[in-house]
């Protein structure tokens, strides 16, 4: 999960943006530094030259300096950050090679569901894409708010239950990265990750065929399993039964799971209630 290791256009910018801004902020504080070390040295006691001013109170040429250089260095962060934010739009198109791959993704307690409704199939903790196709992603989530996030894919992004937020990217070589959640929601929190297969575009239909000849088969009986409180250890993957399942989970036509609840007594008691949202 190495964000300066992007894999895709968007996680570049984003490289490109935090080495920016590193560096932007590097120009004030390295001079500072120094002048801190130049400043202790020369004014040391037992230095004779130094001239000592104890009645000073102002001089219009340093508050210069000292407003200027970190309003300057404000004025250029902003500037990045504005800039980049637009050019980032996570609803943006990404142009890339092949037809685009649409994916609804669904965070649950705790783990990742990965809807292909053009494919009619569905996985979970694992999303396999073809490199260098457009990826058009739809996110939601089955109860609390969460967050997707492909470090070397890029552009994190929260998802929420009754509503849908879009998110386009593109993996450019051919590997395995991981994804994660990138917010706390409840007790399963830190296994909530998922595996990140980007294969050849040739291969991705083969991938598609063989999922689909499983027998397990996602419907909205079979949801309701999958989105009780529970680490999925194993990577399931599903036969898509109902196109429209991404749509019935985001409109709450499937009401939401009740999120994560306080396990202890003496938090119950603390907090008033069973439900810890």
């Amino acid at each position: 999960m190495n964000l300066l290791d992007p894999q895709g256009p968007v996680a570049a910018a984003n490289r490109t943006i935090l080495v920016d801004s590193v560096f932007i902020m590097l120009v004030i504080v390295v001079p500072t530094i120094f002048a801190i070390l130049a400043f202790a040295f020369w004014f040391r006691a037992s230095n004779p030259k130094a001239r000592y001013q104890p009645e000073f109170v102002y001089s219009g040429r340093v508050e210069m300096v000292v407003w200027s250089i970190p309003a300057l260095t404000v004025i250029l962060l902003g500037g990045v950050a504005w800039i980049g934010s637009h050019q980032l739009d996570p609803a943006a198109p990404v142009p890339g090679t092949g037809s685009p791959v649409r994916i609804q993704a669904v965070s649950l307690d705790w783990k990742w569901l990965f809807i292909y409704p053009d494919q009619r199939i569905a996985t979970v903790n694992t999303l396999t894409v073809p490199a260098g196709a457009e990826l058009n992603f739809q996110l939601t989530s089955s109860s609390v708010m969460n967050t997707f996030f492909i470090p070397q894919l890029g552009s994190m992004i929260y998802t929420m239950n009754g509503m849908v937020t879009k998110l386009n990217l593109r993996a450019d070589n051919e590997g395995k990265l991981q994804g994660l959640s990138a917010h706390f929601s409840g007790d399963g929190f830190p296994d909530m990750m998922f595996d990140v297969n980007v294969i050849s575009p040739l291969a991705f239909p083969d991938w598609v065929t063989n999922t689909a000849k499983t027998d397990a088969v996602l419907n909205e009986d079979s949801y309701r399993k999958l989105m009780q409180q529970g680490i999925e250890k194993g990577r399931p993957v599903y036969r898509l039964d109902d196109p429209r399942l991404f749509d019935l989970i985001a409109t709450q036509h499937i009401p939401p799971g009740p999120g994560p609840e306080l396990a202890s007594e003496a938090g119950r008691s603390h907090s008033g209630g069973h439900d810890a949202r």
